[in-house]
């Protein structure tokens, strides 16, 4: 058994972290500090999955301001999930924010946990990239950003390097493509999609919807970054993909075709510093840390959807998603995402 300290443990990825490793016997210290990014009702739900369970403990702490060193006493590894996240939100006055919650958020924690002597596992994204020169995207390409968001993911990478080299932190960062599944943040294209689908309400798509991503369930990122705790060399920098590559398009399909409904969808201009294309080359961590996704799209859409009628009280709109799945669609959608048959 192990204590780690998950920063960002009420937000989307950090809450499904914090209560995996309570159920595998692990402790955990969350801090979040709430930001207004989203309504604070929706993180304090994402943390009421861990709240009250042994070997739990929340604390609201900012990490610009707080003392960090107390939080890492008897701390096996760091989980630094904790951002300002949003590629559209970082342009213009916003900027500042980002600057605050990203870059020196994270220095003043990578400065705490030098002096500590135990491993930080950070997340970075995909669009650290930008409009990538080639795909799948292997991590040893030219990383050229296209958003302010991206540019300070990128530098928390770099202030990963400069302190490993000069004080010896001990650092992995996963570059995570575009995490979907239940409790996503609700700015995120999945999350406006089911809740169109449960309301009846329009959905914009920001441009053609012919752009393509990466998508990677979120009980398989989770299964990342525990691995790339345990597993990962020092230094090491990991993409994290689902390998469902897929354009919005085609996802709408799919949802429609799970919620037997018809999403009306509107179309705007695409917004300044949304990419093409993702797709990832995950040859690096499944040959280093033995990790690869388990969750296909389908099973993985199927949970988010369950997840949405659920929290609007849909009965009528669940039981009918769960009636046309198959048995492995119907696990996921009730929790239990559906695996590879390899496995």
């Amino acid at each position: 058994m192990s204590r780690y300290l998950v920063t960002g443990c009420a937000g989307f990825i950090g809450s499904h972290l914090a209560h995996d490793l309570l159920e595998r016997g692990d402790d955990v210290i969350g801090i979040d500090s709430f930001t207004d990014y989203y309504p604070r009702s929706l993180k304090e739900s994402n943390a009421a999955r861990a709240s009250g369970r042994p070997g739990f403990s929340l604390r609201e702490v900012d990490l610009v301001e707080a003392e960090l060193e107390p939080l890492l006493d008897g701390v096996d590894g760091v989980f630094h999930l904790a951002a300002q996240p949003g590629v559209r939100g970082s342009w213009g006055d916003g900027f500042g924010v980002y600057l605050r919650d990203n870059v020196l958020a994270t220095q003043r924690l990578f400065q705490a946990i030098s002096g500590a002597g135990i491993r930080v596992v950070m997340a970075s994204t995909s669009s650290i990239y930008g409009n990538a020169e080639r795909y799948p995207t292997r991590e040893d390409i030219s990383l050229s950003p296209i958003s302010p968001y991206g540019v300070t993911k990128l530098a928390c990478e770099r202030l990963a390097q400069c302190y490993a080299e000069c004080f010896g932190l001990n650092a992995v960062a996963l570059r995570y493509f575009t995490v979907y599944g239940p409790s996503q943040r609700p700015d995120m294209a999945f999350a406006r999609i089911t809740a169109a689908l449960v309301k009846g309400e329009s959905f914009t798509v920001y441009g053609t919807g012919e752009q393509s991503r990466d998508f990677t369930y979120v009980g398989d990122a989770v299964s990342a970054t525990i691995a790339a705790m345990e597993h990962a060399a020092a230094g090491r920098v990991y993409n994290v993909g689902g390998g469902s590559e897929a354009s919005l398009k085609a996802v709408i399909a799919i949802f429609e075709h799970l919620s037997s409904r018809t999403l009306d969808v509107r179309y705007t201009e695409a917004a300044a510093g949304d990419v093409r294309r993702t797709a990832a080359d995950t040859t690096r961590i499944r040959s280093e840390v033995g990790w690869e996704p388990k969750t296909s799209l389908e099973a993985g859409l199927a949970a988010q959807l369950a997840d949405a009628f659920e929290r609007a009280g849909d009965d009528a709109g669940r039981a009918s998603l769960l009636e046309m799945l198959s048995p492995g669609e119907n696990n996921a959608a009730t929790g239990q995402p559906r695996r590879s048959p390899a496995e």
